[in-house]
């Protein structure tokens, strides 16, 4: 007998714009996990670098993606059938492109979770004044990463996703307030931010960044501005996850049953069937999600542009703390509110991206064995914090013993980004370009004409499936470790096939032995 349990009635939807208002919730998980390292780093990165011009970029790139998750979100909340387990039944050995995906996720959900404490304990080093650029003072950045990363697991392994949301709430309201007073008190060129916000310019570096950040300009601008389209609004799995966090919630279908043939053909024919008015919440709470991605861009491009004027970009050697100084120069005040928002919202970061680990985990195992995951779900939890943390600890440890190795001004700077930027052109770039492929797929072969999303949602995705596809493979081939990064991609996609048609071969097996 099955121990799932029996799902309660969803509830009704909201009813006014207030109600409507107060549906915000995943959204705001998603805005946070790209304010930790979008906003507070990358956006003020790309504005150091390639000025106001960036924000177009930025604000392109969120469109794109709030078509992305829109259109996964409301194909659950019509159908109960999550898009993991929809891919089940792609052209190929049966779950290969699941299989893939989770291997991929096996590998960089660790890499992410590194990066985030390492760039926390860079900051703290720079705080208190141990970020020498090599040798024994900057391997302690890696242990400050460390120490912070065994804190949060404490709390990780004891709470779920309805904290996780009141958390996040607090954090992307407090940031949003910080930000606000920030802008306003930098009054930037008000008209070049327009400007670069909706009129679209040529990237190009500045003439100083060869002679001070050689480390940013070996790579070509494609890799530069490809790392801010993985990273700004998210990436693929903080999407599939924001799927599955919608089970909780319970929005139309979500959660339930899935429906079967004559469910959708009545669902069809009922405009004010509550699966389809549902649908309305994951577009009202994507859209204030990337509204937040978007406003926080534009404050602190804002800060990166004056940062450029003085030649310094957030890197390696200082991801936080020239932010940090520059707002001192505008107010004292504003240096504490700085620090205290970046470390609240760092670990808001951290602490959201293992549950994202936690929930594709969840996912893909209840794609492959819903009841399996519904007897350990406890375990698998456990299993998934387990496995993040021992990889994360495992590179924040390689890190710090890389540092050790060095000479004294060697020039040696830490490997934050080197080790990131492969995962990040995965999941935040071509896996983007890869779900929305499949969202038109399923919307044509699954819904009902009258339930498929509408025209301009179909065309968002149309668009954006081969641009990510494509600034993927090209961040890639301009990466310089480009060879490492397409062998390990390649390496992983191979053996997600190669697993798929052995288990579909083994089960077609035991279904003729039957």
């Amino acid at each position: 007998m099955s121990s799932t349990p029996t799902p309660t009635a969803p509830p009704p939807p909201p009813r006014n714009l207030l109600s409507w208002l107060r549906v915000f919730g995943p959204g705001a998980i998603v805005a946070s996990l790209t304010i930790g390292t979008g906003e507070l780093v990358f956006s003020t990165r790309g504005g150091a670098i390639f000025g106001y011009e960036i924000l177009f970029l930025f604000i392109v790139i969120s469109l794109l993606k709030w078509a992305l998750v829109v259109s996964a979100a409301r194909h659950f909340i019509l159908t109960g059938v999550h898009p993991y387990r929809r891919m089940l039944d792609l052209p190929g050995p049966r779950g290969w492109l699941p299989m893939v995906l989770s291997l991929i996720a096996l590998v960089c959900v660790p890499i992410w979770i590194a990066f985030l404490p390492g760039m926390l304990g860079n900051f703290i080093s720079s705080l208190t004044g141990t970020d020498a650029k090599s040798g024994g003072s900057a391997a302690l950045q890696f242990v400050w990463g460390a120490i912070v990363l065994a804190g949060l697991l404490t709390l990780i392994a004891t709470t779920g996703y309805s904290v996780l949301e009141r958390v996040q709430l607090v954090l992307v309201t407090t940031m949003l307030v910080c930000a606000t007073v920030a802008l306003v008190l930098q009054n930037p060129e008000w008209s070049e931010l327009l400007r670069g916000a909706f009129v679209p310019q040529k990237l190009t570096y500045p003439n100083w960044l060869a002679g001070s950040y050689p480390e940013i300009a070996k790579d070509s601008p494609w890799v530069e501005t490809t790392r801010y389209v993985g990273i700004i609004g998210g990436a693929s799995f903080d999407y599939m996850a924001y799927s599955t966090w919608l089970r909780e919630k319970r929005w139309g279908r979500a959660g339930g049953e899935p429906a079967t043939e004559a469910d959708l053909a009545a669902s069809a024919q009922d405009p004010n069937d509550l699966a389809r008015r549902w649908t309305k919440a994951a577009s009202v709470d994507c859209a204030l999600s990337f509204l937040l991605v978007v406003g926080f861009s534009a404050v602190f491009v804002a800060s990166g542009v004056l940062l450029g004027q003085e030649q310094k970009v957030p890197a390696s050697d200082g991801f936080l703390i020239h932010q940090a100084n520059f707002l001192a120069e505008i107010h004292p005040s504003l240096y504490s509110v700085f620090v205290a928002g970046a470390f609240l919202t760092i670990l808001g970061s951290i602490y959201g991206t293992i549950e994202v680990g936690c929930a594709i985990s969840k996912e893909m195992i209840h794609t492959w064995r819903p009841e399996f995951e519904s007897r350990n779900r406890v375990k698998l939890r456990r299993w998934t914090v387990v496995w993040c943390a021992l990889g994360a600890f495992s590179i924040l440890t390689w890190q710090a013993l890389h540092q050790l190795g060095s000479e004294p001004d060697a020039g040696n700077p830490p490997l934050l980004l080197a080790i990131l930027t492969p995962a990040n052109l995965f999941t935040g770039v071509l896996g983007c370009g890869i779900v929305c492929a499949v969202n038109c797929w399923m919307d044509r072969k699954f819904l009902p004409r009258e339930l498929r999303m509408g025209r301009a949602l179909l065309i968002l995705n149309l668009i954006a499936a081969p641009i990510f596809l494509v600034l993927g493979l090209k961040g890639y081939w301009e990466h310089s470790s480009r060879l490492y990064a397409l062998t390990s991609l390649a390496v992983l996609i191979v053996a997600g096939v190669g697993i798929a048609s052995v288990v579909e071969r083994r089960t077609r097996r035991g279904d003729r032995a039957g």
